[in-house]
């Protein structure tokens, strides 16, 4: 059944409820949950072996190298070449699923290339440090050149895989009776070598990827070059990963899908935002929960109407980061992200505004709460307000009205993956956290106006 829509959405975190009474809630039975159902495929696992060519030499399997979990771990962390058999599955979409999809996402399908570099090297090459700048063939290729001989890791990238993994992890731990929550995503891969890299590792996540390659289409990738300060340069080469077809295929994920994530980096191509508004439109017409990702301050700047118009008219979610809500509403860098929150939740249903080591706000109604961070001594902090989003969506997948607790959790997730190295959540993390939210929402007196100190253990 479809999840509630945005009227309800409202009523369940309305501001007035934070007021209400303390009550117990009524057992209800384990392992039930009106949004999901549990679906037993698992996708086997598959490595696919990339031209070194394309990588320029010292390629290592970034999934190999932070994963220590063993069903995510290749032995030596050794890739091995596909087989005609997994060709033959990676080529096609699922022949089957499950009747309803709880999330899918709509995002760029973009490989990661990450490695150390010195600010000698961006100078070389006349790269401003610490900037997201989209480049093309030629320049990716002057890039890659450049880096031959260095190592670096390669993932299966992008804003939006990072929050589906996660949550995706989260939805599936083995600490819980809840049954597992089915995750997708829909986007475009080329027919290449990256194209099927990114599907295998995907699928190893249990995130399945449901979109046909797009032929002779080239996938997209993000160059992430680190300096020694800890600063990130972004270099991004969109190829076909940027598309967005909306075919009768993809009408048909929409309208059995629980929850539709848009990614907004998709906004930065302009054939884009009509599919975009039809997956929308259905996803609306459906009653599922429609929710939009910020993404990047200049990309809503670039595209601030199409931004705009569907974050206005159909998000029931919105995700941002304190520059990001900031450019929405077009304030100053001094005004408060808790302004821009409660700004925004006049339009948006829910709202969600990351402020680092400040902490966050849940937005409703034109009120915020403020969501305390956790105690963390930070390593890497890309992919933090993905980590972010994943915990709140798996809050209300669980079916939590609490949005202190919600907060906690989400703020916890993050502050985990700030916590190591890599932007992906690891399996035994997701598991604990699974586990402790569980016990919160099955053994503690529920009430909107839960003290900090009894979800401290998120």
């Amino acid at each position: 059944m479809a999840l509630a829509s945005s009227s309800r959405l409202l009523h369940r975190f309305s501001s007035s409820s934070l007021a209400r009474p303390c009550r117990r809630r009524v057992p209800r039975p384990r392992g039930h949950s009106r949004f999901a159902v549990r679906w037993e495929h698992r996708a086997a696992a598959v490595v696919v072996l990339l031209p070194r060519a394309l990588l320029g030499g010292g390629f290592q399997d970034a999934d190999a190298a932070e994963s220590d979990d063993e069903e995510e771990e290749d032995a030596h962390g050794v890739l091995r070449p596909l087989d005609a058999d997994d060709v033959n599955l990676d080529l096609h979409a699922p022949p089957s699923g499950p009747e309803r999809w709880d999330v899918l996402g709509l995002g760029q399908a973009m490989v990661d290339f990450s490695g150390m570099v010195d600010d000698e090297f961006l100078h070389r090459l006349g790269i401003q440090k610490g900037t997201r700048k989209v480049v093309n063939h030629e320049e990716r290729g002057r890039v890659l050149r450049a880096m031959d001989g260095c190592s670096y890791k390669a993932a299966a990238g992008g804003s939006l895989s990072n929050s589906l993994v996660a949550l995706s992890r989260l939805g599936s731990s083995r600490s819980t009776n809840y049954p597992e929550l089915r995750i997708a995503m829909a986007g475009s891969v080329g027919s290449d070598p990256l194209g099927s890299f990114y599907r295998a590792k995907l699928r190893r996540a249990n995130l399945h990827f449901l979109s046909k390659p797009v032929k002779d289409g080239t996938t997209g990738t993000v160059i992430v070059l680190t300096t020694p300060d800890a600063q990130r340069t972004m270099l991004a080469y969109q190829g076909t990963s940027s598309t967005l077809s909306y075919d009768s295929d993809l009408a048909s994920l929409v309208s059995k899908s629980n929850i539709v994530i848009v990614e907004g980096y998709l906004f930065e191509l302009p054939h884009t935002i009509e599919a975009i508004k039809q997956a929308c439109e259905d996803a609306h017409k459906n009653g599922s929960l429609i929710a939009v990702t910020a993404s990047d301050v200049s990309c809503i700047k670039r595209c601030y109407n199409d931004f705009w118009d569907i974050v206005t008219n159909y998000a029931d979610i919105l995700f941002a980061n304190a520059n990001e809500a900031r450019a929405f509403c077009e304030l100053s860098s001094t005004d408060s992200p808790m302004s821009a929150a409660r700004y925004l939740s006049h339009s948006v249903p829910l709202v969600s505004v990351t402020d680092g080591v400040h902490g966050s706000y849940i937005g409703v109604k034109g009120e915020a709460i403020y969501i305390p961070p956790p105690p963390c001594v930070p390593i890497d902090t890309c992919g933090a307000g993905d980590a972010y989003a994943s915990g709140i969506l798996y809050g209300i997948l669980r079916g939590s009205s609490d949005l202190k607790s919600i907060g906690l959790l989400a703020s916890r997730v993050a502050a985990i993956v700030v916590a190591q190295q890599g932007t992906r959540l690891r399996v035994q993390d997701a598991d604990r956290l699974a586990e402790s939210f569980t016990l919160h929402l099955d053994n503690l007196e529920f009430c909107s106006d839960i003290e900090t100190d009894h979800v401290s253990n998120f």
